[in-house]
C-alpha cells in the first residue's frame, strides 16, 4: 500500500555471458542491439550492454517481470552461453534511463579492463555498473558534443 508493487518496482541486473557469435563482427552485433532495443522498450527495460572479445556484460533496469522474462529468453538464446547472473537487486531508479540499450564501445585500450572487469564483478558487481555508466556518459557527451 505504501510502496510500489512488485510489478511496479525496479530491479538492476548484471550478468555476463560467454558469445556464441563473432563479437568482432559489427553487423551481428548491429543487429543484436535493434532486436535488443526493439524488446526493451517494449519491455520497460534500460541498460548497457558492452561486448568484447567473446563475452557480453549487461547491466539492465526495470520492472521485476520483465527482467524475469529477460533472463527466460537469454536462457533460451543461441547467441549467448554460460549465462552468469552477477547482480540483481531492487533500486529506486534508473541509471540507465535514457538508453533503451546502448552498447558500450570497447576501444582496443579498454578491452582488457572490461576483460578484468568481468572477471572482478564476479565479487562486486557494482563495479560492472559504475563502469558501463562511465562509458555511456562518455558516449553520451560524444553525441551531444556533435549534434552542438
Amino acid at each position: 500500500m505504501f510502496g510500489k508493487s512488485r510489478a511496479e518496482a525496479l530491479d538492476r541486473l548484471v550478468y555476463c555471458s560467454r558469445a556464441r557469435v563473432d563479437t568482432a563482427s559489427l553487423q551481428v552485433i548491429s543487429e543484436l542491439l535493434g532486436v535488443s532495443q526493439r524488446n526493451n522498450a517494449r519491455d520497460g527495460l534500460t541498460g548497457a550492454l558492452a561486448v568484447n572479445d567473446g563475452w557480453f556484460l549487461q547491466v539492465i533496469e526495470g520492472p521485476a517481470p520483465a527482467i524475469d522474462a529477460l533472463l527466460r529468453r537469454l536462457a533460451d538464446d543461441p547467441r549467448h552461453a554460460e549465462l552468469e547472473v552477477l547482480s540483481r537487486r531492487p533500486v529506486s531508479g534508473r541509471l540507465f534511463r535514457d538508453w533503451s540499450m546502448v552498447a558500450a564501445r570497447i576501444t582496443p585500450e579498454v578491452g582488457p579492463q572490461l576483460h578484468r572487469l568481468i572477471d572482478e564483478c564476479r565479487t562486486s558487481p557494482e563495479a560492472a555498473v559504475d563502469a558501463l555508466l562511465r562509458i555511456v556518459a562518455g558516449r553520451k557527451a560524444n553525441i551531444e558534443t556533435a549534434v552542438s
